[in-house]
């Protein structure tokens, strides 16, 4: 009876966290309900579809979950980091962050299915926002109800990706600036960091940290050294190619273990090792590596809800494109 209790309880907090969610989401002019009568089969076919793609390259969910990051910290959850350059643009997907980004024949596939289902209802921008759902789920991630109703943007800036975007090498100042401008919390930023369980990196983004670090031939004295010793036997100075997985051993899966890795001074990046150099980040770090990440789920589901309501554009604003990659 105790266990049934307790399980009734946790079911019931959950219940009326999504419920307050939802609300501040509708406060935002999105709803879960958006597509009920427009496109009501939208969720299952964006599920199938990307399933298509997960099952056979798994890594892929790391990707198209850091589209939609890239997409939301640059003009807002607008769909902008999927246009094309044109002769007299460059385009965020142009932009030295962006240009690891793969997955968008993933977002392409979707769209045209439900472009046949619904036509010319459903935005690119929530379209990223449901693929990067499902992928997450599909491999041991977290589901989360999905506020839609955003339209697309028609402006894709080069630059602004530059600016805007938080780099490997950011420390806790300028991480925390970031996310508090556009409405993040400082939590937000230590759970959406956990997003690195998942995925890989070029040596490109970190080597700084094992070699000549203060000009002195040195590494990263926040860097376990035994981690950069190893992480030498991978990337060689001035190694532009060579591909590390972000989490060691558990890269195709999400789960916590990412914070296990920071608390032991194994962060591969200068922002996930900065995370240890705030008292409200750190303690997050060792409570989730303490505990195996016990809550770090319904924390991650809650703040990609949160996450997916930036800057978004509802009503008359924007358009809904025909086509992911360019404007009507």
């Amino acid at each position: 009876m105790a266990i049934s209790s307790k399980l009734f309880s946790l079911l019931f907090l959950q219940l009326m966290l999504a419920s307050s969610l939802s609300t501040i989401a509708e406060a935002h002019g999105l709803s879960s309900k958006f597509y009920r009568y427009t496109c009501p089969g939208l969720e299952y076919t964006v599920a199938k579809t990307v399933a298509l793609y997960i099952q056979k390259q798994p890594t892929l969910a790391a990707s198209l979950l850091r589209m939609h990051f890239h997409d939301c910290f640059v003009r807002g959850c607008d769909g902008s980091v999927l246009l094309n350059s044109t002769p007299n643009n460059q385009a965020e997907k142009d932009s030295i962050p962006n240009l690891t980004l793969r997955g968008y024949n993933v977002v392409d596939a979707v769209k045209a299915a439900v472009e046949k289902q619904c036509p010319g209802v459903v935005s690119c921008a929530d379209i990223l926002a449901l693929v990067a759902r499902d992928a997450v789920r599909m491999i041991g991630g977290p589901f989360w109800n999905v506020p839609t109703g955003r339209r697309d943007g028609t402006v894709s800036i080069s630059r602004e990706a530059l600016i805007n975007l938080p780099p490997p090498f950011a420390n806790i100042s300028s991480l925390k600036t970031s996310f508090l401008s556009l409405g993040l919390s400082v939590k937000d930023l230590v759970v959406l960091s956990g997003a690195h369980t998942i995925g890989v990196s070029k040596c490109s983004s970190f080597s700084n940290r094992l070699y000549n670090f203060t000009g002195n031939g040195d590494a990263d004295p926040k860097l376990d050294k035994y981690y950069a010793v190893a992480l030498k036997g991978k990337c060689k100075p001035n190694d532009q190619k060579s591909i590390v997985e972000m989490d060691p051993g558990s890269f195709k899966t999400f789960d916590g273990s990412y914070y296990t890795l920071v608390s032991k001074r194994r962060g591969l990046f200068q922002s996930d090792s900065a995370l240890l150099d705030d008292p409200d980040t750190k303690a997050y770090v060792v409570l989730q590596a303490e505990t195996r990440g016990a809550t770090f789920a319904v924390d991650f589901a809650e703040s990609m809800i949160s996450m997916g309501q930036i800057g978004v554009l509802t009503g008359n604003d924007g358009e809904i494109r025909r086509q992911c990659s360019v404007v009507n």
